[in-house]
């Protein structure tokens, strides 16, 4: 396998690297690097701040002076550059956009960023397809086999006020899921601590364990079928794989959910209806908007194949 040295990078924190994580800073300026990676060497201690170890939530300062080591990589990560359908996906999937925000209705199937062998997610498209934008990040997250919102500021200013709002609560995510079986009425919340498992496969999953980290779930009915749920979530933490592993936890987990959930089931209503995505859909977003400070509410609809599946559940 060949290998290329990054060399050794001495960098001087300015105003405008200022108040980023550390992990979230690395991210941006190496891209190509799997965030595995970058993590161990945080962890390990082989990047220091001011001479020091320090862990990756650290948030920088100004004249923060950054050593990081020299870094060996592989140069098989994989290439995948963005083909000319998924560009016109992406382009056509912004149902948002000022000087400040980029919104999308990302679809199923596309990861956020790079990582695990790819070099290219939505915000690498985006950077690809808007050159000549200056700052262009990921204000969250959702999964890769999740579609619906997805913000992306396009300045530090709005990024740091986003992550504010996150940090305290005050954004407000509803979620759309076809769950297994009849939900009972009688479950409307589900508060169960949530651990994530360490593997040494490189997929993540999460476990309910007392060990784990707080969080809470809420579900509504929208509509009931013979053999399944069509539910309405708020997940009030944003724990990974929150609503995925609390939904399976009580035995009712997402349609076609390959990590938590139920392959015989599946297959059982796959032999139906030709699909093959996970139906859980990030269907609204409120937040305070980070430069005018007018309340947004943005929705994003369900993609053709998830409306489809669900009317000929009917």
């Amino acid at each position: 396998m060949k290998h290329k040295i990054l060399p050794i990078s001495i960098i001087y924190i300015n105003e405008d690297m200022i108040n980023q994580r550390l992990d979230n800073f690395m991210h941006s300026k190496f891209k190509n690097l799997p965030k595995s990676m970058i993590y161990r060497i945080i962890r390990t201690g082989k990047i220091r701040v001011n001479k020091k170890r320090i862990k990756p939530c650290y948030k920088l300062k100004l004249g923060d002076m950054l050593k990081i080591p020299p870094i060996k990589i592989s140069n098989n990560i994989k290439k995948t550059l963005p083909s000319l359908n998924q560009n016109k996906n992406l382009l056509h999937s912004i149902i948002y956009e000022d000087n400040d925000l980029l919104i999308i209705n990302k679809p199923s199937g596309i990861a956020v960023h790079g990582g695990s062998g790819l070099n290219f997610g939505v915000i690498e498209y985006f950077r690809k397809l808007r050159p000549l934008e200056k700052f262009l990040e990921l204000v969250h997250r959702i999964d890769r086999e999740t579609s619906g919102v997805l913000i992306l500021a396009k300045k530090r200013l709005s990024l740091i006020s986003l992550h504010k709002q996150l940090r305290e609560k005050k954004i407000k995510k509803k979620y759309i899921a076809l769950v297994h079986g009849l939900w009972p009425f009688k479950i409307k919340k589900i508060s169960e601590p949530l651990l994530r498992l360490k593997s040494q496969n490189t997929q993540k999953k999460v476990l309910i364990n007392p060990l784990g980290k707080p969080s809470e779930t809420f579900f509504k009915i929208k509509q009931t079928f013979s053999s399944s749920t069509l539910l309405s979530i708020i997940p009030k933490t944003g724990r990974t794989h929150q609503i995925r592993a609390h939904t399976s936890y009580i035995g009712h987990p997402i349609c076609f959910d390959k990590r938590y959930g139920k392959n015989n089931l599946d297959i059982s209503i796959k032999n139906k209806i030709n699909i093959n995505r996970l139906l859980l859909h990030s269907s609204e977003i409120n937040f305070i908007h980070p430069k005018n400070k007018k309340k947004i509410c943005i929705q994003a609809p369900l993609d053709k194949a998830f409306k489809n599946y669900l009317k000929n559940m009917i």
